[in-house]
């Protein structure tokens, strides 16, 4: 037997009805939530109790105006603080099923003493274990390098949030160039995680090769997001041993990987300005150097013609003065030179005369004057007796005349 899609779809519709004639409580947890003239509708999902959390089933919901108005009554502030994304909730669903629209779940009642869902408790037993672990502020306290050029994308390649990411980049209106080299990973779906953490370990490996290491993803529904909340993800991206930018691509959203990142941004193109920006608050700091340099310079020559300058002056004014004092000097030599040689004439004159008056004084003549006389032997003087022998031949001048005479 054949059938139509329509036959079908109402045979699904009639078994429906039949079997589920009356409201049912299921418990699901809200995956994302919005608002339209009132309505409220919802994702429903449900995940294993395992730790990785794989998700088993899913379904939309829907809140309409007249009902949530009748609940807020009943309710009050606690049906608000239940229907929040990422809370388990207790709900009354009816079953409907539309030939057109397929299936859907009608809310009737909510139980406002469920807690959150599983989705948001696992998020804060991630934080609280990285918290223990000493990882969640890890990497935000690595230093961020001057330049950010050399960049480790990881990333999905034919996602779009990567493209308008290179698109930045290249763009740019600075010319600043960028070596970005893609590690390819899965950005959602099962196998995320596992991709996401092979691709970041390989970005370990070679991290002296780059000076950051950025997830790109692009826009999604907020169950894509699950895999960014994972222990084991989050624990490899907070223990990289290079500073880490995400850029998931959600405005509202906050994963815990976006919490443990350096630095977290919203989309990819978030991303490529804020690299562009980090370029350029460099080049700006390298030009403000380069001025100071050159003002430094500029101030160190001028002061240093000025000290030239000044030095120049007092050479000047020290040769000329030092001039002046020779030739004043000379002028006195000149002046007191001609005393000074007769000065000094007169007095070798008077040693002269003393000498001449001393040399008088001590002649034998003056001596023979006064009365002495002048043994000579051999025409030497004899001061000894013992000089002279019996028969020599002595000369004995006198005042007046010299006589000879022998020795007996």
């Amino acid at each position: 037997m054949q059938y139509t899609l329509f036959d079908l779809q109402e045979h699904i519709r009639r078994v429906l009805v039949l079997n589920y004639p009356a409201p049912v409580w299921i418990t699901a947890e809200i995956a994302q939530l919005g608002r339209s003239r009132g309505h409220l509708y919802l994702d429903l999902v449900q995940k294993s109790a395992e730790p990785d959390g794989e998700l088993q089933a899913q379904a939309q919901a829907v809140l309409w105006q007249r009902q949530y108005q009748k609940l807020r009554l009943e309710k009050g502030l606690l049906l608000e603080e239940v229907l929040q994304e990422g809370c388990e909730v207790r709900m009354l669903v009816r079953v409907d099923f539309h030939e057109r629209y397929g299936l859907k779940l009608l809310i009737e009642d909510l139980d406002t003493a469920y807690t959150f869902g599983q989705l948001e408790l696992q998020r804060r037993q991630t934080i609280q274990t990285l918290n223990t672990l000493g990882l969640f502020e890890r990497n935000r306290s690595l230093p961020l390098p001057a330049v950010l050029q050399r960049v480790a994308v990881v990333s999905s390649e034919g996602a779009a949030g990567f493209q308008d990411f290179r698109e930045q980049l290249a763009a740019n209106a600075f010319g600043y160039r960028f070596q970005c080299q893609l590690f390819q990973a899965a950005v959602q779906g099962n196998s995320a995680e596992t991709e996401l953490i092979a691709s970041l370990e390989q970005v370990a490996a070679r991290h002296e090769r780059f000076d950051c290491v950025v997830i790109l993803r692009g826009g999604g529904a907020r169950l894509d997001l699950a895999a960014f909340d994972r222990l084991a993800l989050c624990k490899t991206a907070a223990a990289l041993p290079l500073p880490l930018l995400t850029g998931i691509g959600h405005d509202v959203d906050e994963t815990v990987l976006d919490l443990v990142a350096h630095t977290a941004l919203k989309t990819p193109t978030a991303v490529a300005d804020f690299l562009i920006q980090h370029q350029l608050f460099f080049e700006n700091k390298v030009l403000r150097l380069a001025t100071q340099f050159h003002d430094l310079a500029a101030q160190r020559l001028q002061l240093n013609t000025l000290e030239l300058g000044n030095l120049e002056t007092a050479v000047r004014w020290s040769a000329q003065a030092r001039a002046r004092s020779a030739a004043s000097h000379l002028e006195q030599v000149e002046q007191t030179l001609p005393h000074l040689l007769r000065q000094n004439l007169r007095q070798a004159t008077r040693q002269l005369d003393q000498a001449e008056a001393l040399c008088a004084a001590l002649h034998p003549d003056a001596a023979l004057r006064r009365g002495f006389s002048l043994t000579l032997k051999n025409g030497k003087a004899v001061r000894s007796v013992a000089e002279i022998s019996a028969g020599d031949t002595l000369e004995t001048r006198l005042p007046d005349g010299t006589v000879q005479s022998v020795v007996k």
